[in-house]
């Protein structure tokens, strides 16, 4: 299987866009929280992408 991006979680909705489901947090604790919550669901990797954006990764 490739890789997928499962979602992502920004802080600011005009950093992100696309096709995978977006989540959007408060604050950066909250980005953590819902990164982390979300990954274990899916069995999945938290990336920060160091810009108030996380994402969820397939591997």
């Amino acid at each position: 299987m490739d890789k997928q991006i499962l979602a992502v979680i920004a802080v600011d909705p005009a950093k992100v866009g696309g096709g995978a489901p977006i989540f959007y947090a408060r604050n950066k604790d909250e980005l953590s929280e819902i990164a982390l919550l979300i990954s274990r669901v899916f069995g999945a990797a938290v990336h920060d992408l160091n810009n108030d954006v996380m994402i969820i990764v397939k591997h």
